[in-house]
């Protein structure tokens, strides 16, 4: 039986932290599929097809399908086939925050859906969207930190 699991995140930008963790979690799993998270309620730099484009672009590897969802991940991931949830930590101070969102996925799937902890590795760890777009907001070069796809787009925005 083919592994599948799902990676959701807002990824606004996708960063090479996220790339890290998805890379590892494809060690492990036969499918992995990035979802990025679409939320009515919160302000994103990059609409959901541009973040969908983005990563598209840097990430190649057949076993990655790509999408983008409103509502519950797991609900999405039941509706694919996916029994585990890859979640990135960079930090203890992640960890509460995942700690409660893996125990309410884990009540909404009625106990179906697993979480997988992935630790960023440390060259990565104070890397996150938010990181970088304040960096780039005020001129600092983030294309040590950024897929080339996200750099193309950071030129982009107003």
């Amino acid at each position: 039986m083919k592994k599948i699991a799902v990676y959701p995140g807002s990824f606004d930008p996708i960063t090479n932290g996220h790339l890290d963790v998805l890379k590892r979690a494809l060690d492990i799993f036969d499918e992995v599929i990035v979802l990025v998270g679409v939320n009515q309620n919160k302000k994103y730099n990059f609409s959901s097809e541009e973040r969908v484009a983005m990563i598209k672009e840097c990430v190649t590897d057949p076993r990655v399908k790509v999408d983008s969802n409103i509502g519950l991940t797991v609900k999405y991931a039941k509706e694919h086939g996916a029994n585990h949830l890859i979640r990135g930590l960079r930090a203890v101070t992640d960890f509460e925050y995942e700690f409660q969102l893996a125990a309410a996925n884990d009540y909404a799937s009625e106990g179906d859906i697993d979480s997988v902890f992935l630790m960023s590795k440390v060259a990565n760890s104070f890397i996150s969207s938010s990181s970088i777009m304040e960096l780039y907001k005020n001129g600092i070069d983030v294309s040590n930190l950024v897929p080339a796809s996200v750099v193309k787009r950071l030129k982009n925005l107003k």
